[in-house]
């Protein structure tokens, strides 16, 4: 009777543990928790006048993997819900692996392009974007790519923004002196960059870097945080640094790469608005 019972508890053991891993492969395979992490930028270079200006920096959708066309009609809604003034978006559009056909661009095209700004919008490439693929959307897009450039944008009044956008330096496309001609640390400056250590490379405060590529650890565990970063984001990969006067936001992004799974880290996007001290 007693190896009866001990035979019943092993097998329910076992069926529990089945059950757990199922629940935690569909959990983490899934983007029905879109999250949307809101921050406050506050620095007295903003000026007045810019006070409230919203950003929206999403990054990482690889395209093709775990996000898919309804996924992206979400992605899309949800970010027009917060009425952005600008939105940027930090490279790995789409996942390198997957062949796009026209009638996918086509479709992809149709939903992207309902994405709204009152603006401008602005992109940088990711280590995944060097393709005919990637240009032949972009060049359909209202998206501006900046290739190691410096832009400025107006809000409210005539004092720029400065965004500069670099390379991926996995890719050996990183040019900072190019990216930095023409630059004036007068006014408020945001620096576009996929792979978040290139901070490493660039020897100066730069107001506000905004970044992707590490996922922020596509896999987390509780307590411990990311168990696995990708090189471009061995130094900095969490949400958000303060380094010297420079604030980095590391996007979690919102698809996946190599494997299909997000473990304790929903995908998401970020949401800014500035304000002066």
């Amino acid at each position: 009777m007693k190896k009866k019972e001990k035979k019943g508890t092993i097998r329910k053991i076992f069926y529990l543990i089945i059950i757990l891993l199922v629940v935690t492969i569909l959990y983490s395979t899934s983007i029905k928790s879109l999250n949307v992490k809101e921050y406050a930028i506050i620095n007295n270079k903003i000026n007045i006048n810019h006070q409230g200006l919203k950003i929206v920096h999403f990054s990482d959708l690889h395209y093709g993997t775990s996000i898919k066309l309804n996924d992206l009609k979400k992605i899309v809604k949800e970010i027009n819900l917060l009425n952005p003034d600008v939105i940027l978006f930090t490279g790995d559009l789409i996942d390198k692996h997957h062949n796009m056909k026209n009638n996918e661009i086509d479709n992809f095209l149709k939903e992207f392009n309902k994405m709204k700004a009152n603006i401008s919008y602005y992109l940088i490439k990711g280590n995944h974007d060097y393709s005919e693929t990637f240009d032949k959307i972009i060049d359909n897009t209202s998206f501006k790519v900046l290739k190691n450039e410096l832009v400025t944008f107006y809000y409210q009044d005539n004092t720029p923004i400065n965004i500069i956008g670099v390379e991926s330096k996995l890719e050996n496309k990183l040019d900072i002196s190019k990216a930095f001609t023409n630059y004036n640390k007068d006014y408020y400056t945001i620096l576009l960059t996929h792979e978040p250590d290139t901070i490493l490379d660039i020897k100066l405060d730069i107001d506000l870097v905004l970044a992707g590529h590490s996922h922020n650890g596509q896999i987390r565990i509780p307590f411990v945080g990311a168990i696995y970063t990708p090189d471009g984001a061995k130094t900095y990969y969490d949400e958000k640094y303060q380094l010297n006067n420079t604030d980095l936001y590391i996007s979690s992004g919102l698809g996946t790469s190599k494997y299909p799974i997000r473990l304790f880290n929903c995908p998401s996007f970020n949401f800014y608005r500035l304000y002066n001290n």
